[in-house]
């Protein structure tokens, strides 16, 4: 399975990608996981993550990762929109370049169903794969600006999903959060191990179990990889 337009991963490699006018149909940094032979296999990369306890939230707030859905590739378009216009269909633009208007997700990769999105009153959300909380609390906030950035924007860690099964996830991790679609577990699973190892964010010893009783269903089920370098620009700020 691919992670894009829901229930698949977007096929590009980690590759530097362009766009001076506006967002081009990305193939490659922009266009998030892919699961790749050299990636080995995401069961295996489970047993190389640090296991610590939960951290306490204390002092976390979402201007710590920055500006929302800041234009860390320089392509001249918000990510937002990038990742809206990589995982959805039949995609129409306001301005013919960036700002999707509508589209349809289709299938919805967390409950299988189609959601159709349309801009000011969409049913779709933007998921972090890893919770921008959670990744607080397992090493994001000893991390300097530019790093959280990064997480926050990587379109690795980035999914369009239906907004109801997103907001119920809040910020849980594997232990605590799986999507209904039972068949795209193992794919969700093997991108927040991709998340967090790309990013040294540690597990807790349940999470870690968790993932692999999930993985263990699926032991071939390739680790992705892809999405932008773990440092923004120097250009971007946080709180």
């Amino acid at each position: 399975m691919r992670l894009r337009g829901g229930a698949a991963a977007a096929a590009a490699v980690l590759i530097a990608v362009g766009g001076v006018g506006g967002c081009k149909k990305e193939t490659n940094g922009s266009s998030g996981p892919q699961e790749t032979a050299a990636g080995g296999a995401a069961l295996s990369a489970v047993d190389s993550l640090t296991v610590k306890g939960r951290a306490p939230k204390t002092g976390y707030d979402r201007g710590r990762f920055g500006t929302a859905w800041a234009d860390t590739d320089s392509n001249r378009c918000d990510t937002r929109d990038d990742i809206l216009k990589r995982d959805l269909k039949e995609v129409k633009f306001s301005d013919g370049k960036c700002k999707v208007t509508a589209g349809v997700l289709d299938p919805d990769p967390y409950t299988g169903q189609q959601v159709t999105f349309a801009r000011g009153r969409s049913q779709v959300d933007i998921d972090h794969l890893v919770a921008l909380s959670d990744a607080w609390q397992k090493g994001a906030k000893y991390w300097d600006a530019g790093k959280r950035i990064a997480l926050a924007n990587d379109p690795l860690n980035l999914l369009a999903v239906d907004a109801g099964p997103n907001r119920s996830k809040g910020d849980g991790d594997t232990a605590t959060w799986l999507p209904q679609n039972k068949a795209y577990r193992c794919t969700y699973v093997a991108a927040q191990v991709a998340v967090k190892k790309k990013y040294d964010l540690w597990v807790t010893s349940a999470e870690k179990a968790a993932m692999k009783k999930v993985l263990s269903t699926c032991p071939g089920q390739k680790l992705p990889s892809g999405g932008n370098p773990t440092e923004a620009p120097k250009r971007f700020h946080a709180n």
